[in-house]
């Protein structure tokens, strides 16, 4: 690998040294050369402000997207959730704690009549 570099960055030293060799020996077509250069340089350089200016507006549409669209619907969800909070504290006050205590009440008789039937039963045991 590193002899496959070595290789390619002699070919690019010896090309840029023919290059100016040649540039030296031939100013005429140098100076052709250095005009189409720069025009493609200039071409480049618009193509580059276009896309530049594509991706400005690109963004100024993704800002009106995100404060026009994105932020009333996450208002409403904020809003939706709220409404679900409120939604589940009613139901926990009026319908899961009374069914609760009802239960807890329900299984403290029941544990309570198991005691006495357990007493009971023992007390008949013993006087057998």
């Amino acid at each position: 690998m590193l002899a496959v570099a070595a290789l390619l960055a002699l070919i690019l030293l010896a090309g840029l040294i023919w290059a100016v060799f040649a540039m030296v020996q031939h100013p005429n077509q140098t100076e052709t050369i250095r005009d189409i250069v720069i025009i493609f340089m200039a071409l480049e350089a618009s193509i580059i402000g276009l896309a530049l200016i594509l991706l400005l507006v690109q963004l100024a549409r993704l800002t009106a997207l995100l404060q026009n669209e994105i932020a009333p619907l996450l208002d409403s969800a904020n809003e939706t959730l709220g409404t679900l909070r409120g939604t589940t504290l009613f139901l926990s006050d009026n319908l899961v704690k009374p069914v609760v205590k009802m239960n807890s009440s329900v299984s403290a008789l029941k544990r309570a009549m198991d005691m006495i039937r357990s007493t009971r039963s023992r007390q008949r045991r013993k006087s057998s």
